[in-house]
């Protein structure tokens, strides 16, 4: 006997409201039956970076709106929902917040199960959504607030291999791109001005290249961007646009480098795993995704990464990671909270430093 579940998934962890609906079968492949992610770019462009209060207030306006879109596009009602999973944490607490408060309305009015979800859970299960991967496997979580390696062992059996201990990888591009004067998102602004510059020009530092371990860190990295800029700056009274290039391509060549190395680290560390999945926002980027490529291959497994739109923050993998949580028996009622920190592997200690989102999980 079939036992397809219908979720509704919320999302608004950072500055993207969005809403999912998901259909799961036991015994095949989901659907997303529809999907909306509205941006907040406009609102945080004169600011560099967003702004948690202008976020959260975004979230609360747009959440019903979202909502109600994907219901229309799937042509359901709230009664064609089995249970509604939503962000719990970690994230900015006011846009958590929001989405956990509209999430608790909508399962009392309607009287569906709710079911609070890991954001991160969310990217680590997205390789079972997109590709069906069985467990264990190997995940590389590489977002603007996270960087770690994760054994995915099953929807709430993560154990943390290695991570960041300061500044995660979109968080270092999004102040590159500040340094330099490019618009944010920084991800998608450095990336097309590297694809046109020259990665050999400046030498800047692979960090902790030289420790073993799963580790990484990249707020000198940063600093060296800084320091470089400067002296160009000094020298010629102000950046071409050709400088520019070659400090966003020495850049992002050091950020490869360093998550190929560590994959490569991780790998071996998991001789049993023989699949490498990677998701979060940094794995849209093309380069950093061909060369985490090129380590699989060499290493004789399975590479998977979703489709560039569910590398983002997206309600799909939101639902999905409900509908596995759902499935294991989870409930939960009135007294879910929004979390600002929430790491996937509790055993493990806390990571050092603090970046946007707090200290690393």
């Amino acid at each position: 006997m079939s036992n397809t579940l219908t979720i509704l998934g919320i999302e608004s962890s950072c500055d993207d409201t969005a809403a999912a609906i998901l259909r799961v079968p036991d015994d095949g492949a989901p659907q997303i039956l529809a999907q909306t992610v509205q941006g907040q770019g406009q609102l945080h462009a004169d600011f560099g970076g967003v702004v948690p209060e202008i976020a959260a207030r975004a979230h609360a306006e747009k959440l019903d709106i979202c909502v109600a879109e994907v219901l229309r596009d799937a042509v359901l009602g709230l009664q064609g929902m089995d249970a509604i999973a939503v962000t719990a944490g970690p994230g900015l607490i006011g846009g958590v917040m929001s989405g956990v408060m509209c999430a608790k309305g909508l399962a009392t009015g309607a009287g569906l199960p709710l079911i609070g979800v890991n954001h991160l859970a969310g990217h680590a299960l997205t390789p079972r959504l997109t590709d069906g991967v069985a467990y264990p496997y190997l995940m590389l979580l590489v977002s603007g607030g996270h960087c770690q390696f994760l054994r995915v062992g099953g929807p709430q059996d993560f154990t943390r291999l290695g991570g960041t201990i300061d500044d995660a990888p979109g968080e270092a591009f999004d102040k590159t791109a500040r340094l330099l004067g490019l618009p944010q998102p920084g991800g998608p602004s450095v990336e097309a001005e590297a694809a046109l510059g020259d990665p050999a020009r400046h030498a800047f530092p692979r960090p902790m290249l030289d420790r073993p371990g799963c580790d990484m860190s990249f707020s000198g990295l940063k600093t060296a961007i800084l320091r470089a800029r400067d002296a160009i700056v000094a020298d010629k009274g102000g950046l071409t646009r050709q400088d520019r290039r070659d400090l966003c391509a020495g850049f992002q060549a050091a950020m490869q480098d360093v998550l190929a190395e560590k994959t490569r680290r991780a790998l071996a560390a998991c001789p049993d795993l023989g699949v490498i999945a990677v998701a979060g926002g940094v794995a849209a980027n093309e380069a950093i995704r061909g060369a985490l490529m090129g380590v699989a291959e060499a290493a004789g497994v399975r590479f998977v990464a979703p489709p560039l739109a569910l590398c983002t923050d997206n309600a799909a993998m939101i639902a999905y990671a409900g509908a596995e949580l759902y499935r294991a028996g989870q409930r939960d009622d009135m007294t879910l909270s929004a979390r600002p920190r929430w790491p996937l592997d509790a055993a493990a200690p806390s990571m050092l430093g603090s970046g946007k989102k707090g200290a690393k999980a």
